[in-house]
């Protein structure tokens, strides 16, 4: 089994770095003093993407049931969660190959996704490559006290700011992905149900209409 890594940070749109502004301060050496006159957080979320190889011996058209067992147990200790990408490497691309890893894969709840990524070393012949991309967010180095309080720094977001929703966002979000591409919509949408709501709020009388109901306070307890 193989591990590979590399991160990639979440690109913010719009994001600049304002934060380099030392605003009547110019030439100050102070980090406290480093202004960030935007509203954004300092820290962002970034998302750490982990490759695990597998190869595993083809048998004709398909997996042993010695090679399907080898890849149960692989999966069983990666302890395989929603999130988790599989993919297959396969030079000879025979057709029941995928089909048994998709099926290993379908035990987890997991389907097989289309394509590989490239990771290091040759698959040889007469064998295939199973990856698997795990995704973890987190927001490196918050808490984030760079800008001290009551400094003397010229009027701005402080530095910590954006701190707990973003590590927050990033501990719960169930597919880290999620925060970089995030989730195609609905290929097509029915304007009718789309405006059923609108319809049923005009259309409907108000519950005022008929007056306010007369109760009469003689004859209570």
């Amino acid at each position: 089994m193989a591990r590979f890594t590399h991160t990639a940070a979440l690109l913010t749109m719009g994001l600049a770095l304002a934060g380099c502004r030392t605003d009547g301060l110019i030439g100050s050496d102070d980090p406290a003093f480093i202004s960030n006159r935007g509203l954004y957080s300092e820290n962002q979320p970034v998302v750490e993407h982990s490759y695990f190889a597998f190869d595993v011996t083809t048998s004709g058209n398909g997996l042993s049931d010695e090679e399907s067992a080898r890849l149960h147990d692989w999966f069983e200790s990666l302890q395989l969660r929603y999130g988790d990408v599989i993919s297959l490497d396969s030079p000879s691309a025979a057709p029941g190959v995928r089909a048994d890893v998709a099926r290993a894969a379908a035990e987890y709840g997991l389907l097989l996704s289309d394509g590989a990524p490239v990771v290091p070393g040759t698959v040889q012949p007469g064998s295939a490559r199973v990856v698997v991309t795990r995704s973890i967010a987190s927001v490196p180095g918050c808490p984030n006290w760079r800008m001290a309080q009551n400094s003397g720094a010229p009027i701005s977001t402080e530095s910590n700011y954006g701190c707990a929703i973003n590590s927050n966002l990033a501990a719960m979000i169930a597919n880290p992905n999620d925060l970089v591409l995030g989730q195609e919509g609905a290929a097509g949408s029915d304007p009718a149900t789309a405006a059923k709501a609108v319809r049923t709020y005009r259309e409907n009388a108000p519950t005022g209409k008929g007056g306010l109901k007369e109760v009469s306070t003689t004859g209570g307890n």
